[in-house]
């Protein structure tokens, strides 16, 4: 058995990148040579890239997405846009991966190495903490944020019955409202060539929904929102939900569905229609969707902002992982 760790290019990775996503374990939207890749196009700036690979006799079992930046090694992004990063490691190579890694890395020219938005689980937590402490090295490993969510039952349902009995009574009295004062529908924008005027209703009803929503989304920003839903609806991950009030669109979310899972990356509303709860029992139409569509799990990514635990989430903690030399 051979193993090879190297510095790599997207273009030479991007088959193997793919096909390492199905063996690894966790791997989201966030971990897929798609986002990594627009990201980089659009927000790289001057940083120098760290594709750093582990091949065992030429098959690719490992992956550290990483970048160099002002004596820095760290993830693609910033907690702003990515709300998971990760390794990825192919099932059962986590114990050849990470030592090989780790001595690749001693060789190359860092002063600390910064992973941030680490999930509970992430084998990166598991190894490289005691790799770095082997070597003398300073390691913090800190509470970043909690990323709720919601396993998802069979049927709608199953669903209200794992609410707890003062939340399954608002929300449903609150589309009772919804359905009796109002003419509504809810339906999800996918194909890239109906993408345009959607994006635009979505940013409007982002930036109209909360003033550090407007202050967000920056034009930087909206053009990597822009660049990246062009490519996730190519590649059918895309799913923009709006809610309607008779014809005029009231409420927007930004969903990505891969594998069993759909993310919840954004969202806004027209706060006219405040009285109705719109924004929220858009996201509860979002999550019962995803029932119907067979979905495992719903997940509100990051932040805990109290609507997702009505909605019946719960935590999966975020971690930042510092080496320091």
């Amino acid at each position: 058995m051979t193993l090879k760790v190297a510095r790599e290019e997207f273009p030479q990775i991007r088959d193997d990148w793919d096909a390492l996503l199905h063996s690894s374990c966790r791997a989201t939207v966030f971990q897929t040579q798609l986002w990594h890749h627009v990201w980089w196009q659009e927000l790289g700036g001057h940083a120098e890239l760290y594709l750093t690979s582990l091949r065992e006799d030429g098959a690719l079992v490992g992956l550290a997405p990483l970048m160099y930046r002002k004596d820095v090694l760290t993830f693609f992004g910033d907690t702003d846009l990515w709300d998971y990063h990760d390794i990825l490691v192919a099932r059962g190579k986590e114990a050849n991966f990470y030592p090989a890694l780790f001595d690749f890395l001693l060789q190359q020219p860092w002063t600390k190495i910064d992973l941030l938005s680490l999930r509970q689980d992430s084998s990166a937590l598991t190894y490289l903490p005691d790799l770095a402490k082997a070597h003398g090295y300073t390691v913090e490993v800190s509470e970043e944020d909690v990323s709720p969510g919601v396993a998802l039952p069979s049927t709608w349902d199953g669903y209200l019955e794992g609410l707890s009995r003062k939340n399954r009574h608002e929300l449903l009295r609150k589309l009772r409202r919804l359905e009796k004062e109002s003419q509504y529908r809810y339906y999800a924008v996918e194909s890239v060539s109906a993408l345009e005027g959607a994006l635009q209703d979505f940013f409007l009803l982002m930036r109209d929904s909360r003033q550090d929503k407007a202050m967000f989304l920056t034009h930087e920003r909206e053009q990597f929102f822009r660049y990246m839903a062009e490519e996730l609806a190519s590649a059918n991950l895309l799913r923009l939900f709006f809610l309607e009030i008779s014809g005029q669109r009231v409420a927007s979310a930004m969903c990505f569905d891969y594998g069993e899972t759909r993310f919840l990356y954004n969202s806004g509303y027209n706060p006219g229609y405040s009285s109705l709860s719109v924004g929220l029992l858009l996201k509860a139409l979002c999550l019962r969707h995803a029932i119907e569509e067979g979905k495992g799990y719903f997940d509100f990514l990051r932040g805990n902002e109290r609507y997702k635990y009505d909605l019946g989430a719960k935590d999966v903690n975020l971690y930042r992982l510092v080496i320091q030399r």
